[in-house]
Order: structure tokens, then sequence, then C-alpha cells
């Protein structure tokens, strides 16, 4: 990572939907899929996938903050998934699937809180916002196979019907940050 670019990291369902999403956006260095969270020293997606290790699917996306910055990130995170759903997204169920932020400095904290709050009160007054806000952990680089994996698999079931209408509403509703 290069000194003057900054790190968060997000889980909000299956990391091969906020890949494919964050890796679309202006300043965004690179999104990366992988695990944090969880308490064994080297997560598996398989391992991960039971649900038992505590570990989130997460992207870790590196960015140039004078080109966008945490709030942008974070905005279109709250759009391209729900955070009222504790431990799942739409089939997607268990811990492994949980909407979380793990913040890598306090601004990032605070604005992720406010944000929560905002939301709460705006869009989501009679659900809570189950959106968990954490100091980021250790992260762990998902293995080969998950990077790039829309890109690779555009015409795969689930990539259409889940991973594809999330990178369109970025496409939409983002025209102004994308590449």
């Amino acid at each position: 990572m290069s000194s003057a670019n900054s790190l968060l990291t997000l889980g909000g369902g299956c990391f091969w939907c906020l890949e494919a999403a964050f890796e679309r956006l202006e300043g965004v260095v690179s999104a990366l899929p992988g695990y944090m969270g969880g308490h064994e020293p080297a997560p598996t997606y398989e391992r991960v996938c039971r649900g038992d290790t505590g570990y989130a699917e997460v992207v870790q996306i590196e960015f140039d903050p004078v080109k966008i910055d945490a709030e942008a990130l974070l905005t279109v995170f709250f759009t391209i998934h729900d955070p009222t759903t504790l431990n799942r997204q739409g089939h997607d169920i268990g811990t492994q699937y949980r909407s979380v932020i793990f913040y890598h400095d306090p601004v990032q904290a605070r604005v992720a809180s406010d944000m929560i709050r905002v939301l709460g009160q705006s869009a989501f007054p009679t659900t809570p916002v189950v959106t968990e806000v954490l100091p980021a952990a250790t992260f762990h680089l998902a293995e080969a196979e998950h990077h790039g994996y829309f890109r690779k698999n555009p015409y795969q079931g689930y990539c259409m019907a889940v991973v594809a209408p999330k990178v369109e509403k970025v496409r939409r509703g983002f025209p102004g940050l994308l590449r």
C-alpha cells in the first residue's frame, strides 16, 4: 500500500459482490476478497463457509483519499447490501455474511457510526441497522480463485442473479464515481 493511500475493510454478504462493485470506482486502487474478524490462524473459504470461525467474508479496499473518501465508499456499501438483516444477505445465511465495517482509523469509525445513525433515522426508521463497526483486525487474503470472480465468471448463475444486479446498482446510482 502506498503511504498516500488508505484502507477500509467491509463485509456485506458474499465478497464476490463487494469486490465487483468497488473495483469499478475511481480512486479504488484494489478491492481484495478475504476474511476478517475470526479466531482461526489460517482461515479458508471452506472453513469460513461453515459459519463457525467468527470470520466475515470481506473486501479490503485500498483507495486514494484524494479521489474518493471513506464516506463515498460507505455510501456505496449501504446502497448495495441490506444493513438490517442480521447474519445474512438474501439467500446467503450465516455470520460470515454479516454486515460489518472494519475501520482503519478513528475518522472512518466516526463516519461509519454517523452514517448508521442517519440511516436508522431516515432510511430504516422502523428496522434497526445491524451493521457492526469494529477496529480492523488481521486481514486474511482469500484463495486465488475468488479474486476477480465476477469478471472471470459473469454468466455463472450466482453472478447473474446476485452479483450483476449489485454492479448495475452501482453503475446507475453512482455514475460520477465510476472509472
